[in-house]
């Protein structure tokens, strides 16, 4: 009887969806914290404990659990589908996060991948191969990550520019420069009128970097300003701060909400999201012929990236009672992903494989790969019954 792992239902490329029948195993409530070491910063956790609920039980220690995708997603569900979200630029994903893990196999046995050591060269890494298994290779019953001291001063400002092209000018030179930012999105000037209509703010309807800024006062102050300079070089005018808690909540939670914003601008549609992730060396020629292909059409779309490790997302607003439309944003996705695979980068930067991105899977690996990943799927799982249909096809 095949075997679907169920967190919170946050994820986006269909892995929850049992596609050849079967039990769906609900951890929601498995939602303990175990241990929290404080002077390792590390915590061990129960799958379905959540970013939000960890970082409240943490916050007391002076720590934190930077990983932040946008929903509230669980630890185990984040593991399986090796997310990340906005503060990957200075943290990582969960791919660099993720000490341990405890797996339910295929035959029931119950395994643990590591230590909470922060390195270790024993063996095979088996925690980097059940991050991002998608519960194609067992259930994760216990989570062990990496925390980070709060930081002692936080930041954040709102950047417009002229272009598109500038404000990913400007995020390059910040990361080649090696300024520590802690985060760095964009927002296109489309998204920005929705977000405005939805939260109810004022920002200006052009291209714009929200932009944070982690460390000691001085240090994040020495960021912002050369942040600034870069900026103003490129052609920005606008630098607007974001210093209190509730101005950056205000900022951030605007953000998350694009994907809402977008869709009530055009009631009853739905949206097709994208998850491409490139070198930043080449995200400007990227994001500019792919924006230049979807502004040829007459469909309507979204824009937001975590461009300071390369990663942004479309979103094609379709109306589902037209057929055309949605031939129009898959041909649209199909040219993104083709372009961004020319350019060394990949399908999927966060959301995972899932059922919707198989073939794209084996363009980006190739049959080689793709192959023995078949032949580690098959020694772990003979009959094929954990979350069976996903990734690839047996």
């Amino acid at each position: 009887v095949p075997v679907i792992p169920f967190g919170v239902g946050t994820s986006l490329e269909g892995h929850l969806l049992a596609v050849q029948g079967g039990i769906s195993i609900d951890v929601s409530r498995m939602n303990k914290v175990l241990h929290i070491n404080a002077e390792d910063l590390t915590v061990t956790v129960q799958p379905g404990v959540t970013r939000k609920q960890l970082n409240e039980e943490v916050k007391s220690t002076g720590l934190f659990f930077p990983i932040d995708p946008g929903a509230d997603a669980t630890l185990g569900g984040m593991s399986a589908t090796r997310a990340s979200g906005t503060n990957a630029v200075r943290y990582g994903t969960m791919r660099e996060n993720v000490l341990a893990l405890e797996v339910v196999t295929a035959s029931g046995e119950v395994i643990r991948t590591g230590t909470r050591a922060k390195k270790s060269s024993a063996g095979y890494d088996l925690t980097r191969l059940m991050v991002g298994s998608e519960g194609t290779l067992g259930v994760i019953t216990e989570v062990t990550v990496k925390l980070y001291p709060l930081p002692e001063a936080i930041s954040a400002a709102v950047c417009s520019f002229p272009s598109i092209e500038a404000a990913v000018r400007t995020t390059i030179e910040v990361i080649q420069m090696g300024i520590p930012i802690a985060r760095v999105e964009l927002i296109d000037h489309n998204t920005i009128r929705m977000v405005n209509a939805h939260s109810k703010l004022t920002l200006r309807e052009s291209p714009m970097l929200l932009m944070e800024f982690h460390g000691s006062p001085t240090g994040v102050k020495e960021q912002a300003e050369l942040v600034q300079e870069i900026a103003s070089g490129h052609g920005s005018d606008a630098f607007e701060w974001a210093s209190t808690p509730e101005e950056r909540t205000r900022l951030w939670t605007a953000r998350h909400n694009a994907y809402f914003a977008a869709i009530q601008s055009r009631p009853g549609c739905k949206a097709i999201s994208t998850d491409t992730c490139v070198p930043i060396s080449r995200l400007a020629d990227c994001l500019l012929d792919s924006i230049a292909e979807v502004d040829a059409t007459d469909i309507p779309y979204f824009l937001v990236g975590h461009v300071g490790d390369g990663n942004f997302h479309f979103g094609y607003l379709i109306d589902p009672n037209i057929p055309e439309e949605r031939r129009i944003a898959e041909e649209l996705n199909y040219k993104l992903v083709t372009r961004a695979l020319a350019l060394e980068g990949t399908c999927t930067g966060e959301h995972g494989v899932g059922l919707h991105k198989m073939d794209f899977l084996v363009t980006e690996a190739g049959d080689g790969a793709v192959n023995m990943m078949r032949t580690i799927k098959r020694a772990l799982d003979p009959q094929n019954i954990m979350n069976p249909g996903k990734i690839f096809t047996l």
